[in-house]
């Protein structure tokens, strides 16, 4: 017959009972709001749709009222991002994915091309350049490529090529270095930069840039579909002096008419018909953005976002950066490792959406398991602040499972 346990085994038990239960006793404080998607992304502190400008509703987008709120848009997009004076701004279709296409479809192949990618995104616009241009019958086309975590050796770019680059991996946290000092100031070919996750969060070095695109449902959390495209004059020097032998354009694509920009893009007369509503949507996002202080609030915002987290990941081992270097993490899709397996993460991501913390937070298909957390500026710090100690216990119930 087995002996008794001794009091001091049935204190160890006990204590180790008490201790499971204070660890997975859930904090008490959830954030305000659990949206942490990467796209679209959350809307700015104080949104309400109701507040929304509704004359546009029901009316043409080519009527004067209509055309009036396309072009105040834009205007007010060159004003605080400080888009030089020089530069035109179009709103285009297909969100950036669009703008970016358009781009490579009507500009590249006079000359050499480095691309470089470093995530699914940027790997995308590699394969269109080969499979769909066909570049390489003509020119050269440079691969210059990197891992999930890091950059490729950005110094491999030419002036004299044409330079396609993303400027923050919106699936694998890592940006380029501030300045894009790879980029000569002496070039003579053009850069093709997809900032959409980006723009309004990070310096755009705009003397470095010829062809930006962005997505409003990004850093200011507006609606999708539709995409921004940021021309310099050396873009549009190139679309006027070059026009590809053999490669039709869609309609929703051309910029050129009889040699010339086609103007009225630039204006607000979009080349098919926009999302009134969407538009309204935007320019409300932008009124915000104005009131945080412009670009330069919004990138503070960003900024102190990734600090929280940076301070989480270094009081706990279990979590990293994806991204290996610090000078490139990027500040709006914060990727994250964590010591767990595919499928505990899985489980991870699952836990604290059941609890309405986090929403959307998996990590990429295509990247390595992990999780991405949206810290654009619409984030709150306190919500990021108030998902750090929920992103511990999931941990650990996953963990001790």
């Amino acid at each position: 017959m087995a002996s008794a346990p001794s009091k001091y085994a049935l204190n160890a038990r006990v204590g180790a009972a008490i201790t499971a239960r204070m660890m997975s006793t859930a904090p008490a404080a959830k954030p305000a709001n659990p949206e942490f998607s990467s796209g679209p992304c959350k809307k700015h502190p104080g949104y309400d749709v109701a507040s929304l400008d509704k004359r546009t509703l029901g009316r043409s987008h080519r009527s004067k009222i209509g055309k009036e709120r396309l072009a105040h848009a834009i205007s007010e997009t060159k004003r605080i991002l400080k888009i030089p004076d020089d530069y035109l701004v179009g709103i285009v279709p297909a969100s950036d994915t669009g703008a970016y296409e358009m781009a490579m479809w009507n500009m590249l192949g006079q000359r050499n091309v480095d691309i470089f990618h470093w995530e699914s995104f940027g790997k995308g616009w590699f394969a269109d350049a080969i499979s769909h241009l066909k570049l390489r019958d003509t020119v050269e086309v440079n691969e210059h490529t990197a891992g999930y975590g890091e950059l490729p050796d950005l110094s491999n770019a030419k002036p004299e090529n044409d330079i396609c680059f993303t400027f923050n991996g919106t699936t694998s946290g890592v940006r380029v270095p501030d300045g894009c000092d790879f980029i000569s100031d002496d070039r003579t070919g053009i850069t093709l930069c997809d900032a959409t996750s980006a723009c309004f969060a990070m310096n755009m070095p705009w003397e470095k840039l010829d062809v930006t695109t962005y997505s409003w449902q990004k850093v200011l959390g507006g609606e999708g579909a539709h995409g921004v495209l940021v021309l310099s004059p050396r873009a549009v020097e190139r679309l006027e002096s070059y026009t590809p032998e053999n490669r039709p354009l869609p309609k929703i694509f051309r910029m050129v008419k009889k040699g010339k920009v086609d103007g009225g893009i630039f204006k607000g007369a979009t080349i098919n018909t926009p999302s009134m509503i969407a538009v309204e949507d935007y320019i409300d996002a932008l009124e915000w953005a104005d009131k945080e202080g412009g670009v330069d609030g919004l990138i503070a915002i960003s900024q102190k976002n990734l600090s929280i987290v940076e301070k989480f990941v270094e009081e706990n081992e279990w979590i990293n950066f994806l991204a290996t270097s610090q000078e490139t993490r990027s500040s709006t899709s914060v990727c994250l490792t964590l010591d767990l397996t595919a499928d505990q993460i899985k489980k991870f991501v699952s836990i604290l959406e059941s609890e309405d913390v986090a929403y959307d937070i998996g990590g990429y298909r295509d990247a390595p398991p992990s999780i991405r957390i949206w810290c654009g500026s619409t984030v709150e710090p306190a919500d990021v602040e108030a998902l750090m100690p929920w992103l511990k216990w999931a941990y650990e119930e996953v963990k001790d499972a």
